[in-house]
């Protein structure tokens, strides 16, 4: 698999199969994705992986907190922009209906579509659950180049046939998964990642997030 083929393959998978993966390759792949560019060589991703019994007891503990506050705690980062322009605004509400269309959920089923979202917090059923640090006293660059780290990442898992799901949802609720994880006050919960394999039976998986044509994006100055 050429790295082209792994980006077009890669996706954001939101039905797992409960089959356990391999630990091994797991550690592996995290070693290897470390190879991400780093200003000054800061390397800021700091991960913790959930799986087994802690992924239970982690899911449970989510569980409840959401029960008792569902709407979320404080935030300590805006995931979307807090008032989003166009296009952007467009392209965030798209794919929001494309991935309730995909899955039969009309957009005046509330109920429905709380479930789904709900479904976050799960993992989607995955067997391995990713949280994604990073020392709040850092600064933009590091948090890209975190992103950098999590997109090698994925590139490297779709390469192993493994499928993963980014949520930035989990930065719903900071003060809960950092007690769970008993992060220090300098870590900041900046995602989560799902990870093991796709259920290629579940129609949600069959969503690919339409990209916009280059000449939307880039600018070529030649002359």
């Amino acid at each position: 698999m050429t790295i082209e083929d792994a980006l077009h393959a890669r996706k954001s998978v939101r039905a797992f199969l409960p089959d356990p993966i391999d630990m091994d390759l797991l550690r592996r792949l995290l070693a290897v994705a470390a190879r991400a560019p780093s200003g000054g060589n800061v390397q800021p991703w700091q991960l913790h992986v959930l799986t087994g019994p802690a992924l239970a007891r982690f899911r449970e503990a989510i569980a409840a907190r959401i029960a008792e506050l569902p709407r979320g705690e404080e935030p300590q980062y805006p995931v979307y922009p807090p008032e989003p322009v166009s296009p952007y605004a467009e392209r965030i509400a798209g794919i929001g209906e494309a991935l309730y269309g995909q899955i039969g959920i009309d957009r005046a089923d509330r109920p429905a579509r709380r479930a789904q979202f709900a479904r976050n917090f799960a993992f989607f059923g995955a067997p391995v659950g990713l949280m994604c640090c990073i020392d709040r006293r850092l600064g933009p660059a590091q948090w890209a180049e975190l992103g950098m780290y999590l997109q090698s990442l994925m590139l490297l898992l779709t390469e192993n046939g493994l499928a993963s799901c980014p949520q930035g949802c989990w930065a719903m609720y900071p003060e809960t998964v950092g007690h769970f994880l008993d992060l220090p006050d300098h870590a900041m919960l900046f995602a989560g990642l799902s990870i093991g394999k796709e259920d290629p039976a579940a129609p949600i998986n069959g969503l690919a997030s339409p990209r916009v044509p280059v000449d939307a994006f880039a600018r070529f100055h030649e002359a």
